[in-house]
């Protein structure tokens, strides 16, 4: 008799970890009465609330974040082409000196430049030298050999202030015709 009045309950995987409880109590009396089931949907752990709660928060925000990913990708690209062809280095190395050139001759086209515009190109230039000397010495000998890895955290971090302060600078056309 224990079999016809206790409930069974078995767990059900479903796709992306989701995981569901199923309740089967047995017929009542009536013999033509069909068995009732109920599925009932795991709580998720907290563990798996604030990583969808971060995962959340990092997809809205992605463009914020832009320059950091892309210094993630360049770490982890100057990893594997170190590992593959260190060479490489040697042939980026010269490529270190094409954003100064681009400060000197856009100085030189452009002499009455604003103060703000000449103060950001000389930023932009200095962040691309370091960001290219340092992808240079990550291929030539690994992305965190001596100093590397410190320089790569101070130019990501560089790069994601002037990231954001470019985006906050910048002008949004609805607000100006308020």
């Amino acid at each position: 008799m224990p079999n016809r009045t206790q409930a069974r309950t078995t767990k059900l995987s479903y796709g992306h970890g989701a995981s569901r409880t199923v309740h089967r109590i047995p017929r009542t009396r009536r013999r033509d009465a069909q068995p009732i089931v109920l599925i009932v949907p795991e709580r998720p752990t907290l563990t798996r609330r604030a990583a969808t709660a971060v995962g959340i928060w990092l997809w809205d925000r992605r463009g914020t974040w832009a320059p950091s990913a892309l210094a993630l990708l360049a770490f982890v690209g100057a990893a594997i082409g170190h590992l593959l062809a260190n060479w490489t280095g040697l042939l980026l190395a010269p490529a270190a000196v094409f954003p100064l050139g681009w400060l000197a001759w856009t100085t030189r086209r452009e002499t009455h430049a604003d103060r703000s515009v000449r103060r950001w190109r000389r930023a932009l230039s200095v962040l691309a030298t370091a960001a290219t000397a340092w992808a240079a010495c990550a291929l030539a000998f690994g992305p965190t050999a001596g100093p590397l890895g410190l320089l790569w955290l101070a130019t990501a971090i560089a790069a994601q202030v002037m990231w954001l302060r470019a985006r906050r600078a910048s002008t949004d056309p609805i607000e100006e015709t308020v």
